[in-house]
């Protein structure tokens, strides 16, 4: 399975923004990026003009670096977000939200998605009362996600199931922290995604 084994903070800051991609450590100080913050590389702290491609493609970058998605993937949530009804770059920022992954994330079983990735792929939730260890599946409403039972007594799970009880998570997902899981209630919309996006840039960047 293909995935980006590189710095995560090189990728903030050719960005240039944080993409919280190390949890506590992208809040708590410790961040290189406030410390270093100019673009990686020989060149990174000159100042370029930037062209309409290139915001364009950086605007991509960002979400698809925010959620953790490779190239190939992000391609086909946004063919996904074009064949439904509604703005086609909110679909497509709406589809990311409903990643399982994210929802581990944003119940607050994980630091960071790359966390909750590989939580998701060691077998760890079931989804509806089914195994999953599929991070790309998608959620809809009135689905369960929970703690498998023989992963309960996990010492990680438990501290991790400590976090999620004073975790804020968004209105879109009930969390169920006695059945060490959370209900999906309805489906995330534009005003609950909580990053700065201008994701009209990327649905341009595609319709060229």
């Amino acid at each position: 399975m293909a995935r980006y084994t590189g710095p995560n903070c090189k990728m903030c800051r050719r960005e240039g923004c944080k993409l919280y991609l190390k949890g506590e450590r992208c809040t708590n100080g410790k961040c290189s990026f406030d410390h270093r913050s100019a673009a990686p590389g020989q060149h990174g702290a000159a100042r370029k003009k930037v062209g309409d491609y290139g915001k364009h493609l950086r605007e991509k970058q960002k979400a698809r670096r925010y959620y953790g998605v490779l190239e190939k993937q992000f391609r086909l949530y946004y063919k996904m977000a074009e064949k439904q009804e509604g703005i086609t770059g909110t679909n497509l920022l709406v589809l990311l939200e409903r990643r399982l992954d994210n929802v581990v994330y944003r119940m607050g079983m994980a630091a960071s998605r790359k966390e909750a990735r590989q939580l998701v792929l060691h077998g760890h939730f079931t989804l509806n009362g089914k195994k999953v260890n599929t991070p790309s599946i998608l959620v809809s409403a009135g689905d369960v996600i929970a703690v498998k039972e023989n992963s309960r007594e996990n010492d990680k799970i438990k501290s991790l199931l400590e976090n999620m009880a004073t975790a804020t998570t968004p209105k879109w997902i009930e969390k169920d922290v006695a059945n060490f899981g959370a209900k999906i209630v309805a489906l995330p919309a534009r005003d609950d995604i909580d990053f700065e996006f201008d994701e009209q840039l990327i649905v341009e960047l595609y319709s060229k």
